[in-house]
């Protein structure tokens, strides 16, 4: 017996050296070095030159630790839309940025000093400073190549530092056009501020947590009532979760028209709100109504004393009880302690009524030395300080006015963000810029008006309430708030409800504390007249001042010789310098001026700012003012918002948890092009997860795309454009899926123009799957392996697998950006990098909706086939379609000619299809209630060619060959 004979050689089988198994934790950093040595990103921007540009203004990561998820969700979806920009032709660069000041790296500069057992405030602050820089700059090295190493491209020997000197003096520079146009005030008002930092806070900088307070029911003897007599003798009872406020108390609060009732309990009289009544005997115990009423207005001029009134001064003065729309009986009694020092509502109630603050807590959360109770005592955010048997409770026992104390009040507290810690509202001079007025003119771009100079050099109880200047309209007829709230509008906002979000904030927002009392960052370079508390406003000086920041950057304000700056027309005798630094956010407000502005031209804005939802209270919001501020509008033309990276189960990544999904790791191990897909096939703009089980399914895409690739890299072996054949001469399934193509670019440029690359990653990998590998090239396999290379059929298969290479490479290289290159590449060794390509020539007029409906009809039929040859396969009757003869049973003329026009055996991958006409009576039943078409399967008897493996009549024997076979092997 002879051995049957070989045909494997005969057979063009795919030829690729890509291989299958990416590891692209070892090839990603070979093509990142590659890049590095081509200078990729300075060559795009030489081959982009004079086009349309596209500016996505990066918004500043802290420069201090290593980047967590949230850096690299962030950093790889800017570089995704960047790539896509580029894609389309225009000038996209990138210039990536740090926040070098503030607290997150003063703070680790304190953790090192504490460590060492040294006091930061006895250190020289210029070498202080000097440490806290050297910090930054070590960690922006990191962080560089940990973005670097995520595939992000920009201009990375070149980012923007908050702390570089020219950003310094530009930020000094932006701070100075609102001082010149009168948008800047010093006063005294409770802001956020953080005991354990010893600084304000911006609303940006406190997260909210539940915590569990004492609460206290405090008793105040009313001593005089003119409009209620009865009340003398009686107390009135408030409530409060800050017992720490109670020592600088100075009024109490009612509601005009809320019901007050009298109780007797243990022999006193107690005045409480009517429907807090049963709230209040929960804490205290049962008592007795004494029958006596009245609405709050009758409170109108009604005094209690504080219940340490015995310690004398501040504690013997009048508390007057103060009509305050606030006042609800949500909560407590219906009566409210005022501590103008330590809440808003309190403060602006008692300015009203000319009582001032008396800054009696420091900065350290102590009471001052000097005080008359607690003096030198805290800090008051130390719960045992406040717990029922603390220092305030046991004093107040003892004066008979502590009602109930019970540390079981659960409710949400701000927190610092950094330290973790509680904050307080506590009343310090600061410095502001106001909200609701406007200067006359506003400033523009490039320069500043003019306006009243407002300000006050030390804090005192007299400079408590300083009004900002005067609510209304300057001569361009707009407060900074209107400006705002109008830019808002001109911006397009990605998701829409973003808009309401920030409108929201804006809206109520109060006016912006600028100051901190740090010394890492950009001072507050302003002089303050000794005489007249108004600060200085002199071109002249503050071009001085801007000029030194740029010779030596903010270290230049501390070394300074302030005569120097404010030079022969003004007495450094006469001025003090402010030394409290900028809020750090008004750093980052600033980044437009000295990035985008600085290099691509006064006046120009950013297409695009992107950070997470958060950012609508921070650096959204913050270069919202200061732009606005300063040019009258907006730097950017649209905002994009994403959600939060969170762990596999949706909860928030916490070290202590063990929880966090690091980003490095998953580099080191998968590669970055994974995580750069799972972070564009993700709903971005909500909060997303990410755990082993994602990331395994985002594996498993990645390995179909890549086989695909593969694939086409592989069929491809060889083609040059003598094979091409033009469209119209195609076989009609290729033409349909060039009309498949042209349809997946308009659904690509579309995503790309929304920034939807969810959309953008689902449409592609569909692509690739659906309508390639499982359906066309499943096809047309045969015509590849086994048609004669000069074959119309298989010239114009491979001259559109052409076409889908250079469009589907093109398309992944903005989320696949390594795999992109290894696989452009691959082909093309000579041909430069995949991304200085732009997007591919499709013809739209590829489109042809009358081939798309037939071909739809002929996949669902295709589908249905397969589902009833399923079982012959299961049964083991069949070991492939290819063995299998079909009857495919019509009972509508028009699909019958349908199925007759096409090779319904290649498109079924089976031996034989015959068509006929079916039993109109039995259609019902037949074609599955009212399907037109019905198919019958069975094994075929013809025999199967050695060399394709199709079943075909003319084979004469198992292992001959069919006449195509044997006219390509044989001629």
């Amino acid at each position: 017996m002879t051995d049957a004979p070989d045909f494997r050689d005969t057979v063009f089988l795919p030829k690729t050296d890509f291989p299958m198994k990416a590891g692209l934790a070892n090839k990603e950093p070979a093509i990142l070095a590659k890049w590095a040595a081509d200078d990729l990103y300075g060559t795009l921007r030489k081959a982009r030159a004079g086009q349309p540009r596209f500016i996505l203004h990066d918004g500043p990561p802290y420069a201090n630790g290593d980047i967590h998820m949230g850096h690299a969700m962030n950093k790889v979806l800017k570089d995704i839309i960047v790539r896509s920009q580029s894609l389309t032709g225009k000038d996209a660069p990138y210039v990536p940025g740090w926040d070098c000041h503030g607290l997150p790296i003063e703070w680790k500069v304190e953790e090192a000093y504490r460590a060492k057992k040294l006091n930061k405030d006895e250190v020289d602050p210029v070498q202080f400073r000097a440490e806290c820089r050297a910090y930054a700059e070590k960690w922006v090295g990191v962080q560089r190549e940990q973005f670097k190493r995520l595939g992000v491209q920009g201009d990375w020997d070149d980012p923007y530092l908050t702390m570089k000197f020219e950003a310094e003096a530009a930020i000094v520079g932006e701070l100075l056009k609102f001082a010149e146009s009168g948008q800047l005030y010093r006063g005294a008002k409770p802001v956020m501020w953080s005991p354990v930092e010893k600084t304000a806070l911006a609303e940006a900088e406190v997260e909210y947590e539940d915590i569990t307070s004492t609460q206290i029911d405090v008793a105040f003897e009313i001593v005089e009532a003119p409009n209620a007599p009865e009340l003398v003798g009686a107390y009135a009872v408030i409530w409060t979760t800050t017992p720490w406020t109670i020592p600088v108390n100075q009024a109490l609060a009612y509601g005009p028209e809320v019901d007050y009732v009298l109780i007797e309990w243990e022999g006193r009289n107690f005045l409480v709100a009517d429907d807090r009544i049963e709230h209040f005997y929960e804490r205290v115990g049962r008592g007795r109504l004494v029958g006596f009423g009245l609405l709050g207005h009758q409170l109108a001029g009604t005094i209690a004393r504080h219940p340490m009134h015995k310690l004398g001064g501040f504690f013997a003065r009048p508390r007057p009880l103060l009509a305050g729309d606030f006042v609800t009986t949500d909560a407590g009694t219906g009566l409210v302690h005022m501590a103008p020092d330590h809440g808003e509502d309190d403060f602006l109630l008692c300015k009203e009524h000319g009582i001032a603050p008396v800054f009696a807590v420091e900065g350290d959360g102590k009471y001052r030395g000097d005080w008359e109770w607690l003096a030198g005592q805290g800090s008051v955010i130390n719960p045992k300080f406040n717990a029922p048997d603390g220092p305030i409770c046991s004093d107040l026992t003892e004066a008979g006015a502590l009602l109930a104390a019970s540390a079981d009040f659960k409710h949400s507290y701000p927190h610092s963000w950094r330290s973790k810690a509680k904050v307080i509202f506590r009343c310090t001079p600061q410095w502001f810029i106001p909200m609701d007025k406007a200067s006359s003119p506003l400033p523009l771009a490039g320069g500043a008006g003019g306006g009243p100079a407002l300000g006050s050099p030390t804090p005192s109880a007299a400079d408590a309430a300083p009004s900002p200047p005067a609510s209304g309209r300057g001569d361009n007829g707009a407060t900074l708030r209107d400006i705002a709230l109008d830019a808002i509008k001109q911006t397009r906002w990605v998701p829409e409800k973003g808009e309401n979000r920030i409108t929201s904030m804006v809206a109520g927002r109060p006016d912006w504390v600028i100051s901190r009392q740090r010394a890492w960052g950009v001072p507050i370079a302003v002089y303050v007249n000794s005489k007249t508390g108004d600060y200085l406003r002199d071109p002249a000086v503050n071009a001085r001042i801007v000029a030194a920041f740029e010779a030596g950057g903010a270290d230049a304000w501390f070394t300074a010789n302030h005569q120097d700056l404010l030079g022969p027309d003004h007495d450094a005798a006469d001025y003090e310098p402010v030394n409290d630094i900028l809020d750090v956010w008004f750093d980052s407000g600033c980044t437009h001026a000295f990035t985008v502005e600085a290099r691509y031209g006064v006046g120009t804005r950013a297409d695009l700012y992107l950070e997470g939802s958060d950012q609508h209270r921070g650096w959204f919001q913050s270069s919202l003012l200061e732009s606005c501020g300063t040019r009258g509008r907006a730097p950017y033309d649209a905002v994009l918002t994403h959600g939060f990276a969170l762990d596999g189960q949706g909860r928030k990544m916490s070290k202590s948890q063990g929880n966090v999904v690091d980003p490095l790791k998953i580099i080191n191990e998968s590669g970055a092009d994974i995580l750069r897909l799972w972070v564009a096939s993700t709903d971005y703009f909500e909060d997303v997860r990410i755990g082993k089980e994602i990331l395994a399914g985002t594996s498993d895409a990645y390995r179909k795309l890549r086989n695909t690739f593969r694939y086409l890299l592989g069929a491809l072996d060889g083609y040059s454009d003598a094979e091409r054949v033009a469209p119209a001469e195609m076989p009609e399934l290729e033409r349909y899926v060039l009309h498949l193509l042209a349809s997946l670019d308009a659904e690509l440029k579309d995503a790309t123009a929304a920034f939807e690359f969810n959309r953008y990653a689902r449409a592609l990998t569909d692509f690739a799957n659906n309508d390639l590998s499982a359906f066309f090239f499943d096809i047309r396999k045969d015509s590849l392996y086994c048609d004669a290379p000069t074959d119309p059929k298989r010239r114009a298969y491979r001259t559109v697998l052409d076409t889908l290479f250079h469009a589907l490479v093109r398309y992944a290289s903005p989320i696949l950006c390594f795999t992109a290159e290894e696989v452009w590449g691959t082909r093309f060794p000579d041909a430069g990098s995949v991304h200085l390509l732009t997007w591919p020539e499709v013809d739209a007029g590829w489109q042809d909706d009358d081939l798309r409906m037939r071909w739809e009809l002929l996949r669902r039929y295709r589908v249905k086939l397969t589902g009833e040859i399923e079982p012959l396969r299961r049964e083991k009757v069949i070991g492939s379609s290819l063995e299998v003869n079909v009857t495919a049973l019509s009972y509508d003329p028009a699909e019958a000619a349908l199925l007759r026009g096409v090779d319904l055996a290649e498109l079924g991958i089976v031996a034989r299809v015959d068509v006929v006409d079916g039993d109109p009576a039995a259609a019902a039943q037949l074609a599955g209630g009212g399907d037109p078409i019905a198919f019958e399967v069975a094994k075929t008897d013809y025999e199967k060619c050695g060399r394709c493996w199709r079943h075909l009549p003319e084979v004469t024997s198992d292992g001959a060959l069919c006449g195509r076979c044997e006219t390509v092997v044989h001629g």
